[in-house]
Parts: structure tokens; sequence; C-alpha cells
């Protein structure tokens, strides 16, 4: 993978990474268990570092719908709950993970695209590069950390939707 600091990029790349993983955690010849870890670790890493580091500098551009932005941060929720949901069935791979694996997937695809679609697309014309490597590198330190702390554990998913 390349190594960019472009924020885009860098997003771009989790998200390929992240379809990359639902194909592992939908194949019965894959570890499906380890896939899911993986993904819990970098699904709640990536938004977290959006959150932290990128969408707030975002708001502050006037050619950045900042309703995406919001909204964007309620798909995280979204998105964190459908995970704590798969992360909660106790079989991999029978009936109940499977329809737990399709709404995660569905909650996730449908953020990415929106996100890809509205604000990638607008920091990508409005940003210049500069900024968006400084974004950039802000984001991989704040996702490195969270991963580091073992972001995607149910306990941290619990706290983070409140449940």
């Amino acid at each position: 993978m390349a190594r960019t600091q472009d924020v885009v990029e860098l997003i771009l790349q989790d998200h390929r990474r992240m379809e990359e993983l639902f194909r592992r955690m939908r194949s019965v010849e894959a570890d499906r268990a380890a896939a899911l870890a993986e993904f819990a670790d970098l699904l709640v890493a990536h938004a977290l570092a959006e959150e932290a580091e990128v969408y707030p500098a975002l708001k502050r551009y006037k050619n950045i719908d900042d309703e995406e932005v919001e909204h964007g941060e309620h798909e995280h929720d979204e998105g964190n709950q459908a995970l704590l949901d798969l992360l909660r069935v106790e079989e991999v791979g029978s009936e109940e993970w499977d329809e737990k694996l399709e709404e995660l997937v569905k909650a996730v695809t449908h953020h990415a695209d929106e996100e890809e679609r509205t604000i990638l697309n607008g920091a990508r014309e409005n940003v210049a590069a500069e900024r968006r490597a400084e974004l950039g590198a802000a984001f991989l330190r704040e996702r490195e950390r969270q991963l580091k702390a073992g972001c995607g554990s149910v306990a941290n998913l619990r706290r983070l939707v409140g449940s």
C-alpha cells in the first residue's frame, strides 16, 4: 500500500481494507473471527480518528457541508452499534452471525459511500494538498493510538454506544 499522507487517500485505503475484511468475514474458508477482530479495531480507530482530527478541521471549510460531517458522526454511532451486535453473537458463522454481519456491512458501506461522495470529494476539491497531508499525519497518529489501546473491544464499544 502506498505510503501517502493525504488524509483523503488514507481514509479511502481504510475503506478498501474494510471491504476486504467483509469478504473474509463472509467466506467459510477464511478465519472469520480473526477478520472480525481486525475489522473491529480498524472501524473504531478509523472513526475516532476522523472525529478527533479530520471532521473538526473540515467543518472550517465553507465548501464542505457541516451537516454532512455531523451526519457522518451519527453514522459512526450506527456502525459501532451494528459492530457491537455482531461481536455479541456467540457462534461465528451461525444464522444470527450472518444476519448481524449483513447489518454491519449495510451500515458501514452506506456510510463509506456517502462519506466518499460528499465529505471526501469536498476535501479533495477545497483543501490544499499540504493541509490534507497535515490532516493525514494527525489522522494516522490518532488511529494508531486507538489501535494500540484495543479500541475494538466489546467493553470499549459498549462505552462508545452507551449500552
